[in-house]
């Protein structure tokens, strides 16, 4: 038999193609989303949508919270377990970035709830979500894969179990700060070469097919290109991402620089641009560059 599951947040971009696609897996879906309307379609595709967090949780195999920051996830959290029954035991499988502190206060609510606790961020964004072909950072109990294995395989192509609890986030946080740094080197390449009078389509075209070629680069500069700033996924929660991961480095008295100014970028762009894509931080760069080119 089939686990069934509820998907809190499955009205945001990775929540309501993570609930879809565990819909057309076979799951029994059970979703919820603060506005409700947006997860409404997936009655559609065999979801029961829920009223409510705890509505959704009550007699799920499986709580899946797919959330914007660590304060709603735990408010959701609590909502969603604060009835759960003692011995039914849900397992939990907490998929947003939420960086290090997050997660053990996640950990802390999932011990007092008694409830069993994965940690399982994920690579991807509205696309790959769509697509099936997030990659799983998984953490916690071992003994839970092969039971697990089927629910990540109907959102994922490949799942990577990491450890214990946390090991998943602390993974993410690392890859999120390349990611950043991809980006915002990429804007500032294509500003520069701008504001020098060339043709910033020839940087990624010079580049292409070699060494030093990436294809997440290539995607990325062609929005900023065309000015297609729809969001796969946002600048503003980029912006927290490199928050995150810049509080994990402090918390080591690691002094990471390259980091740091992705970080202070990202939300300097927020503040006009946060609901665009990411990319959308190669507008804080723009009008600089075209006032260099125009000099």
């Amino acid at each position: 038999m089939k686990e069934r599951i509820a998907v809190l947040g499955a009205g945001g971009m990775m929540g309501f193609a993570i609930a879809q696609n565990l819909c057309r897996g076979g799951f029994e879906v059970r979703a919820w989303n603060r506005s409700l309307e947006k997860a409404e379609p997936l009655g559609e595709d065999g979801a029961v949508v829920c009223d409510s967090a705890a509505e959704a949780a009550r007699g799920a195999d499986l709580v899946l919270t797919m959330l914007a920051d660590a304060d709603v996830v735990l408010s959701v959290a609590e909502d969603a377990f604060g009835s759960a029954e003692a011995d039914a035991q849900p397992i939990w499988l907490q998929t947003s970035t939420i960086g290090e502190l997050g997660t053990e206060r996640c950990q802390e609510l999932a011990k007092e709830k008694g409830v069993v606790f994965v940690d399982a961020p994920v690579l991807g964004s509205k696309e790959p979500a769509q697509e099936r072909k997030l990659v799983i950072l998984a953490s916690g109990p071992r003994e839970l894969e092969e039971r697990l294995k089927p629910v990540f395989d109907a959102i994922g192509q490949r799942t990577m179990w990491l450890g214990e609890a946390g090991a998943g986030s602390r993974l993410k946080l690392a890859i999120n700060a390349w990611i950043g740094a991809v980006v915002e080197g990429g804007a500032e390449v294509l500003a520069l070469a701008q504001a020098l009078g060339c043709n910033p389509q020839h940087v990624l075209e010079a580049l292409s097919g070699g060494p030093l070629d990436l294809p997440y680069l290539q995607m990325k500069a062609k929005k900023m290109l065309e000015g297609d700033f729809e969001p796969s996924f946002t600048l503003k929660l980029a912006a927290k991402d490199m928050r995150l991961a810049s509080e994990a480095a402090e918390r080591r008295e690691l002094d990471l620089p390259l980091l740091n100014s992705v970080r202070r970028r990202f939300e300097q762009g927020a503040e006009d641009h946060g609901g665009d894509d990411m990319s959308a931080t190669y507008l804080t760069l723009k009008p600089k560059a075209q006032a260099g080119a125009a000099a």
